[in-house]
């Protein structure tokens, strides 16, 4: 579905896209990925590429956090921030796809099976909606080191085998990852905490 951003209140936009209770997604920027296509390891034969947050399987564009232009959710404020990176590191940005993420407002510890919230870091975040972008799903990603986000494991463990997911090997609801979480489902994966994050792509 193509979204474009306007004055909308947040939790109608929250129901719109499958989250039905009450909730936050606090903006978290964006990022260029390499996409990972037809993952030979998933045997889920639905799913045709991989839209995960973590760069275990679609890499991020470059080793950025040398260049400190990263915000506090170590993504980009806006695609711009990116584009000398992308120069000085000689990628094409035609093979590159743009990403726009939001993350719910708390995050999910195993150990105790609770919520906690949690704050960016220190540097300047300061969010530019994009004009356009598209809802593809949402992603269960883990902060073990509590900056950077390190796996995926809808797609990084093969949990996208066991559990509902879309050809972007992520969830469709905001609730199902919620429910996943809270059942226990992520417990034997990865080190957490876990984080929800929705998925947009954008056109560049």
């Amino acid at each position: 579905m193509t979204h474009r951003w306007s004055d909308y209140d947040i939790e109608f936009r929250l129901i719109q896209y499958g989250m039905r209770e009450v909730c936050s997604m606090i903006p978290a920027r964006y990022m260029l990925k390499t996409i990972l296509p037809n993952p030979s390891w998933i045997n889920d034969l639905g799913v045709i590429d991989i839209f995960a947050v973590s760069p275990c399987m679609s890499k991020h564009f470059a080793d950025y956090i040398q260049y400190w232009r990263h915000n506090g959710y170590w993504l980009f404020n806006k695609p711009s921030d990116m584009d000398e990176i992308v120069s000085r590191e000689g990628k094409n940005r035609a093979d590159l796809k743009l990403f726009y993420y939001e993350v719910y407002e708390r995050q999910f510890n195993e150990h105790n099976m609770r919520w906690s919230g949690f704050e960016p870091e220190s540097f300047v975040t300061n969010v530019e909606k994009p004009a356009n972008a598209r809802l593809e799903g949402f992603d269960v990603v883990t902060f073990e080191a509590a900056s950077t986000p390190v796996h995926s494991p809808l797609s990084c463990n093969g949990l996208g085998d066991v559990l509902p997911v879309n050809a972007r090997c992520l969830f469709e609801t905001f609730e199902e990852a919620k429910s996943a979480l809270e059942a226990g489902k992520f417990n034997n994966s990865e080190p957490g905490p876990f984080r929800i994050f929705s998925v947009y792509s954008v056109d560049a």
